[in-house]
């Protein structure tokens, strides 16, 4: 008996890449973010122009080029030769969220030129990682001699005090000064995988947002719940853009699910008055 081979939903094929912390492939992740944007993507073409990009800079390499050596070169390659770069001119277009995009123009924001800048570091032997920075994500890179922390949307390294003064307008605006104040090396450690990618879908997720185009938004939060299934927030904001759409059982059923999981939420009044109003309005 023949079974037709049925290939996986986008959304199933990125629950299959996410579901284990200890082997999470994070630029096979972030690429596949723009299937729902471009349904014909080719996954393997996009994850071999990554691998045509590592061969051409390992040819630059001398087997024995020390740590320091190798970072220059990355970042030569990287910035100068490739230009890669900041998108200043548009930098909420989401398509600077969507590696295939990003990799074509040569222009994205600092979080996914971070993810391409790393897997290359990381094909050369370098040991880099993220950086959950306020405001704006970093990399850090071990060298034997000390820590580099690099701004991705420009290349530039940044001292401590750059770093300090970066922070400043955060910790201003959350109190956090004087008694309160946070030694900045928290700041600076280092951001799982899986928290690179919910960070990502966030900036989808606040673009969307604000343009209220719901059905991407949708998108990008079904993406954000197979990620996080505990953020009980991202239910109440897809049932409510549900709602937007018209989309009653579905709203319903996420409003329903965040007031009885979330934990002393704020809003539960406002959100069990828009479900009582939604099963009226059902009825």
């Amino acid at each position: 008996m023949h079974i037709p081979f049925q290939a996986p939903t986008p959304l199933e094929y990125f629950a299959s890449l996410v579901q284990s912390d200890e082997q999470f492939p994070l630029l096979e992740a972030v690429t596949s973010l723009a299937q729902d944007e471009y349904p014909e993507l080719d996954m393997e073409q996009v994850l071999g122009d990554v691998d045509q990009l590592m061969a051409r800079l390992k040819r630059r390499l001398p087997r024995d080029a020390a740590p320091l050596q190798r970072l220059r070169s990355l970042n030569q390659f990287f910035y100068r030769d490739l230009n890669f770069g900041g998108n200043v001119n548009d930098f909420y277009d989401p398509d600077n969220s969507y590696l295939n995009a990003v990799l074509r123009t040569r222009r994205g924001i600092p979080i996914s030129l971070a993810v391409l800048w790393m897997e290359l570091a990381q094909g050369i032997g370098l040991v880099a990682r993220g950086v959950g920075f306020p405001g704006h994500f970093m990399v850090k890179i071990n060298l034997p001699k000390g820590q580099v922390v690099m701004d991705p949307f420009t290349g530039q390294s940044l001292s401590r005090e750059e770093l300090a003064e970066r922070l400043e307008p955060y910790t201003r605006r959350s109190a956090l000064t004087d008694d309160f104040e946070v030694p900045l090396g928290l700041y600076l450690q280092s951001t799982p995988p899986r928290d690179i990618v919910a960070r990502m879908l966030r900036n989808l997720k606040d673009i969307y947002t604000s343009q209220s185009d719901w059905p991407r938004l949708i998108s990008v939060l079904n993406r954000v719940v197979v990620l996080l299934p505990d953020a009980w927030n991202e239910y109440r904001d897809r049932g409510l853009a549900h709602a937007a759409l018209g989309h009653s059982a579905q709203a319903m059923e996420d409003l329903e699910k965040y007031l009885l999981c979330a934990e002393d939420p704020l809003d539960v009044d406002a959100i069990a008055h828009r479900v009582s109003t939604l099963r009226r309005a059902k009825n």
